[in-house]
Parts: C-alpha cells; sequence; structure tokens
C-alpha cells in the first residue's frame, strides 16, 4: 500500500516588512523550503511592504516530510539578496489543524551564521544494572551540512551532553557529509536518569583560530528508551538552529496537509463504477460536501472523468441539474455550487495551452511597453495633465482591448474540442429552460460567464497564476491590466450592465465593448457547432488526453548549460556551453537555440525531471553531491561509488498538466464520503411517504445504501493493509541493529 503525502499552501500577502533599501522599501518574495530543499519560489513584489503574492501551490511528497519553511527575501540587482526573516511550519503542527491553518504568522530572524541544514544520524543505547547506567551514542554520519569555511566546506565534530556529562567525536576535515562511525559513552548515576531527560548533540565545525561554528543540534528524549532494559534507537534527527524572534512582519499563510495511504487499484474500482454508472451518486456526494472542500472534489471529480474518458456526460449532468433548479436566470451559475466548481476546474485542466496561446502574445506586449493608464479622475498623477492622460489611457486600452477580443473570437479552432462540446450541452440544457423570447441571451450568458469572467478575464488580472508570466506585474502594469479585466468582463456580460455600476470613469470603453457583442455571439455560435453524442463515450476527451499525455510529450524547455566532464581534474570556464534543452516523457535533448524560448526555474525542472522518473525502477537512491577527484569525492572524501547524499526524488510541484492518477483521486472522493457517511445513513433510512423529497426516493435510498457498502468495503480494506504493514524505514546508512526503531527527520 502505498502512502502519498500532499502539501498545500498558498503565500497569501505579507504586511510590515522591514525596508532594506535606501529608497525606505524592499522587493520581497519568498522560498519555500521543505525540509532544507527548495521546492518553490514566488514572484518578486517591488517596492512594497505589504506584498501581495496570491500564490498557490501542491506538493507531492510521497515519502513525507519534517519541516515546511517559508523564507522572504529582498532581492537586490546588486550583491546578494536580504534575508528578511522565516517562518517554520514542523508536520505536526500542519497535521493538526483538520481544516489546514489559515492566519496571520510572524517572521523570526535568520542569522546566516546560525542557520543549519542536514540531518545527523544517530544510534541511541541504554544500558541499565543494578550499580551504573551507561548512555551509549553512536555518532554515525551526516549530510548536507551548512559551509562555515571559505573552502565551502566545514570540520565538523559532535558533541553528546547529558546533564553535566559530555563526550565529543573526532574532527573530519574538509566535508560537509561526514562519516564518523564512532561510539561515544556517558557513565551515569542512577539517581541521575528520570523519565523527563533529555540527550542533545550538538554538531560544530571545528575552527584552529577564533570560536568554533555552530552548526546545529539534535535533541533525543530519554522516555523512549526508558522502560526497556536494553533498546537501540537508530534516528535521523532533527537539528535546529538558535534563531530569536523580532519585529520583522508577518506573513499570512494557508497551508493543509492530506496524508493518505492509497490502495491497488481493485479496491477503488467499485466506487469509480457506481459515480459513473449511477449519476445520483453525484447528488449524494455534493450533499455531503462541506463549502470549503468543494473546489477539491470537483478537481478531483473532473479528473477521474477525464480518465474515464466521461467528463462531458459528468458536466451536463451537473449543469442540468443547476440550470433545472434555477428559477431566475440572472442568478444562473453564480453560486459556488459543485457545477460551477467542475466547469472552473475543467477549463483549467484541459484549456490551459490554449489559453497560452491566445493570450499570451498580448499579455508579453503589455509588459514589455509598461505604458502608465490611469481613467480614474482620482487616481490620476496630480503632476500630470488629467486629459492628456485619460486620452492616451483610452487609446491604449482601446488598443489592448481590441487585441484581446480579436484573439479570442478568432480562436475557435483552437479551442480544445472537449470544451466545445461541454459549452454546446451547456447551451442546449439552458435554451431548454429558458425558452421565452426575453431569455434569447442567457444561453450565451451561461457559456460566456465561464469562458470569459472565470478564464480568461483572471488570467488576464494575474498572469503569474496562471503561468503566462514568471514574475508578477509591477505597480502600473498591474493597474493596466485590472482595468483590461474589468472591460473583458463586460464584454463577458455582453454589455447587459454598461452604466449601471459606480465605475463610470470607465465609459469611454463602453463603445468598443458594445460594438464587440456580435463578434462574441457568433464567436460562441461557431464555438458550439461540433458534432458529438452525448449518449457515447466521450472520444474528444480521449484525444485531449492522449494529445496531453502522450509519450511525446515536451514536459520543460529553457535554456541551460551543459559541461563536458575531462577526468577528475577541476573544469575549466570552457567547459561550459549555454544550450538550449527539452524535456519529454522520453528524452532530454538540447540544441544550440530553441524553436521558442520559454522561462523555467531549477526547482521546476528538478519537479518535471522527477515527474518522468515516477516510474523508473532503476532510480539511485543516494547520490555524491560532490565532485571526484584524486580517489574520492569532494563532498564526503570517501571513494566509496555509494551515494554520502539521499537523492530528494519524492518531491515535485503539483500542477495543471500532472498526469492523471485514479487511485489518488478516488482516495479523496472516499475520504469526503466517508466524513459525510451519517448524512447518507439517513437518507439510506428514509421512508418514501406522501411528504418525501424527490431527491429522496427509492433511487436515492438505493445509491445511498450502495456508497455506504462501498465505504465500509474501503475502510476495512485500509484496515488490513495497515495491520500487515512493514515496520518503519530506518535511515540513510547501512546499520542494521537488533531491536532497532527507525525514524527519519530533516534538518531545518
Amino acid at each position: 500500500m502505498a502512502k502519498n503525502t500532499s502539501l498545500y499552501f498558498r503565500i497569501v500577502e505579507g504586511r510590515n516588512l522591514p525596508a532594506k533599501d535606501v529608497s525606505g522599501t524592499s522587493d520581497p518574495y519568498c522560498i519555500v523550503k521543505v525540509d532544507n530543499e527548495v521546492v518553490a519560489r514566488t514572484a518578486t513584489v517591488w517596492k512594497n511592504l505589504n506584498p501581495f503574492w496570491g500564490e498557490e501551490y501542491t506538493l507531492h511528497l510521497p515519502m513525507g516530510f519534517h519541516t515546511l519553511s517559508f523564507h522572504v527575501m529582498d532581492e537586490d540587482t546588486i550583491g546578494h539578496d536580504d534575508v528578511i526573516g522565516k517562518i517554520t511550519l514542523c508536520k505536526e503542527a500542519i497535521g493538526s489543524q483538520v481544516k489546514g491553518l489559515d492566519s496571520w504568522l510572524n517572521l523570526t530572524r535568520v542569522d546566516p551564521d546560525e542557520e543549519v541544514q542536514g540531518e545527523i544520524h544517530l544510534s541511541l543505547e541504554l544500558l541499565k544494572d543494578t550499580e551504573k547506567i551507561i548512555l551509549r551514542c553512536e555518532v554515525i554520519e551526516a549530510r548536507d551540512l551548512a559551509p562555515r569555511d571559505i573552502s565551502g566546506t566545514s570540520d565538523p565534530f559532535a558533541r553528546v551532553i547529558f546533564n553535566n556529562h559530555s563526550a565529543e567525536s573526532s574532527i573530519i576535515k574538509k566535508t560537509r557529509f561526514p562519516h564518523w562511525g564512532e561510539t561515544l559513552e556517558l557513565e551515569l548515576d542512577p539517581e541521575e536518569l528520570s523519565e523527563e531527560g533529555t540527550v542533545s548533540v550538538e554538531v560544530w565545525d571545528w575552527d584552529m583560530v577564533g570560536k568554533n561554528d555552530f552548526l546545529g543540534k539534535a535533541y533525543l528524549y530519554i522516555p523512549i528508551l526508558y522502560d526497556q532494559d536494553v533498546q537501540k534507537l537508530s534516528s535521523d534527527y532533527l537539528v535546529s538552529s538558535f534563531v530569536s524572534s523580532g519585529k520583522l512582519g508577518a506573513l499570512r499563510l494557508k497551508v493543509r496537509l492530506v496524508e493518505d495511504q492509497i490502495l491497488p487499484s481493485l479496491y477503488y474500482q467499485p466506487l469509480i463504477d457506481l459515480l459513473v454508472e449511477d449519476s445520483t451518486a453525484l447528488t449524494m456526494l455534493e450533499e455531503v460536501t462541506t463549502v470549503e472542500s468543494r473546489q477539491d472534489v470537483a478537481m478531483t471529480l473532473v479528473k477521474i472523468y477525464l480518465g474515464q474518458g466521461l467528463v462531458v456526460p459528468f458536466l451536463d449532468y451537473l449543469n442540468t441539474r443547476e440550470v433545472n433548479h434555477t428559477t431566475d436566470p440572472n442568478t444562473l451559475f453564480r453560486s459556488n455550487s459543485l457545477a460551477s466548481k467542475a466547469m472552473e476546474q475543467f477549463m483549467k485542466a484541459v484549456g490551459m495551452l490554449y489559453l497560452h496561446e491566445v493570450l499570451k502574445p498580448i499579455i508579453n506586449r503589455i509588459f514589455d511597453e509598461k505604458k502608465y493608464i490611469e481613467l480614474d479622475p482620482c487616481k490620476i498623477d496630480l503632476n500630470l495633465s488629467e486629459a492628456e492622460v485619460r486620452d492616451s489611457s483610452v487609446e491604449m486600452l482601446q488598443s489592448y482591448l481590441t487585441s484581446i477580443i480579436e484573439s479570442i473570437v478568432g480562436s475557435v479552432d483552437q479551442c480544445p474540442p472537449v470544451m466545445r462540446v461541454a459549452f454546446k450541452q451547456l447551451h442546449k440544457r439552458v435554451e431548454e429552460q429558458f425558452a421565452e423570447p426575453e431569455n434569447e441571451d442567457v444561453k450565451y450568458l451561461a457559456i460566456s460567464g465561464f469562458f470569459f469572467l472565470r478564464f480568461f478575464a483572471p488570467a488576464i488580472l494575474t498572469p503569474k497564476l496562471f503561468q503566462l508570466r514568471d514574475q508578477h506585474a509591477d505597480t502600473r502594469t498591474s493597474r493596466t491590466l485590472l482595468l483590461l479585466a474589468k472591460a473583458l468582463q463586460s464584454v463577458g456580460n455582453l454589455g447587459l450592465q454598461l452604466g449601471h455600476g459606480k465605475e463610470q470613469w470607465m465609459a469611454p470603453l463602453h463603445p468598443i465593448i458594445l460594438r464587440s457583442v456580435a463578434s462574441v455571439k457568433d464567436f460562441l455560435d461557431k464555438l458550439i457547432d461540433i458534432d458529438h453524442d452525448i449518449g457515447k463515450a466521450d472520444n474528444t476527451t480521449e484525444l485531449v488526453i492522449k494529445r496531453k499525455f502522450q509519450r511525446s510529450l515536451t514536459v520543460k524547455e529553457a535554456y541551460l548549460h551543459k559541461y563536458k566532464t575531462e577526468g577528475p581534474q577541476l573544469l575549466s570556464r570552457f567547459a561550459f556551453k549555454k544550450r538550449y534543452f527539452r524535456l519529454t516523457s522520453e528524452t532530454l535533448s538540447y540544441a544550440k537555440t530553441p524553436d521558442w524560448q520559454n522561462v523555467n526555474e531549477l526547482n521546476q525542472w528538478l519537479s518535471a525531471i522527477r515527474k518522468v522518473s515516477i516510474y523508473n525502477e532503476r532510480m539511485l537512491p543516494s547520490f555524491h553531491p560532490g565532485a571526484y577527484r584524486s580517489g574520492k569525492w569532494t563532498c564526503c572524501l570517501q571513494a566509496d561509488l555509494t551515494g554520502c547524499s539521499r537523492t530528494h526524488s519524492a518531491v515535485t510541484l503539483g500542477d495543471w498538466s500532472d498526469p492523471l492518477d485514479p487511485d489518488v483521486e478516488t482516495q479523496t472522493i472516499y475520504k469526503q464520503l466517508l466524513q459525510g457517511r451519517e448524512k447518507l445513513r439517513s437518507v439510506a433510512k428514509q421512508s418514501c411517504g406522501a411528504e418525501c423529497n424527490v431527491q429522496l426516493t427509492k433511487p436515492g435510498q438505493s445509491v445511498a445504501a450502495r456508497l455506504l457498502a462501498v465505504i465500509l468495503d474501503l475502510e476495512q480494506a485500509h484496515t488490513q493493509h495497515r495491520l500487515g504493514s512493514t515496520q518503519p524505514e530506518g535511515g540513510w546508512g547501512q546499520h542494521p541493529a537488533p531491536m532497532q526503531l527507525s525514524f527519519r527527520y530533516s534538518l531545518s
């Protein structure tokens, strides 16, 4: 039974950050680390002490983790970036919040000389007799320690401390990956030992001149061993640094941890069959789903039905139900219903490449030109002529808006077929429900509400969140994007609400919005002009999946530097050549020049490589991060080919292009149903009398009963697999010992 750990976090905003620049402001960005591995970096918000990021990330960590940290940095164009502060959350603190963490957290000080990293592998043993007690600590090895010397390495040694007793290991010169393999013993009096005792193991960098540098500390708790006559604990321990807090501002974070044991596929098949065969199960699922979890459930269902090739019938059922329960066409799809959320997630899952093709050229143009644009008289710079600013702004906005509208209405053939079919079915259901002449525009508004208001307009407003840009817009560009998003929303509303709002200063754009209505309707008519039989399997979905996840898919591409190794000697600068690399699901290749350019950060490359390598059975469990020179590795000073550092192959960044994983998705639905089991029981027991609700009729009772049976089977399967699971995994070294308890803690 596989273990799946997912971390969902949103870096919302910061407040009251300290000024690091001579201008009295800062240029803050966040670096996110899992244990000590950098997994994400936000965009920089320029010249702002109260930055808004709004960036969301999903991390998949099948091997688990120990700490999640957020480092706030100030970007400098010259020299090193300044450290503002950090927030560190341990796994236990995140996991204790059932609904996740959502709060402001104060930043704490980060001293580069005291910040630690890496792990230490220890084995602790307690030997007791009537006269004395021996506390034996085997200091095995450490890895990825912080460099403290100008050589980029350290000279580490370890010190074991309990009460007033201490012992030190030998010093290993010039390495960040020391192998000690030494046993240190402390002889204790029986009365010294208590159930509250704590052993600390400090790691220091030895210096010939001056004070030794601190590298970290681990705490080992005596109660783990206290009740055993002879018990040995072998672990990779968390090392902590001496960090004090200060008035460094705060971050607002949303963090949620989901840990699941994923069963083999055959256990989930009955639930998938029930969802696919009887759409009433979707009604039951929506009734037991909370508002907070509806978006996650919607995305999960979209992935499940995409995998089954039945996403169009799935959306058609939800949309038909939503339309039939709406009496006022002005409120259609205005709520956060499962249908609305499912359509939003569906467009992101199948339409992001299409959105990039349509919007990226015009978004790049807006970012490059950086025009000062403003229509609101209250916000125009007092040092400039209001009339001149307004006239130039109207001209530029009309130019941008025209380009956006023309690009969209000319993109019928670029739009994914499965999206067109889904909109065709939506158009049909709305037209059937609101057939009155006065509701002629409702069938268009239903589509444009999703297409323009919930897909294209948000992407224009925040291009970074839709991966259209690598950085957030500066203040000037951000204002331009906001005005364009407002205008495009009016286009999506077919100009029906123009002149009724408070922002009358948008009036200069009204003529172009009204002129676009006819072309938008014509575009929507062409968009849904596609042949498809709703009663059959969704072949268009299968085509999308094949196109999206075919073997020759390009996952990442960008400029990187390659170098040619020429034996153990030092590399010369001439060995490096700039090449354009392309990673597909089959190969990693490069050329001198690209067909087109795309910018990718290091962590995105690593995540992409891990995703295409996830099923590689020959992946190495460890590696040497150094170079092989003079018969040994520079990282650990050993000649052994076995790596000294565990490979970080587990952490991947989740995004809309991730391959489908039906087992993980179905496990999510099972957990939602498990939480709503009592509601299902009440439905299953409901007697169908004269006052019986239409949704609680016998078919509904039957489906509720089947869902309960499926939940029970899955619950029992989880219990059986949990009881039959293996022992916890041990440390990274080869040091087996009898009666060994193994744990893994990363450094912070």
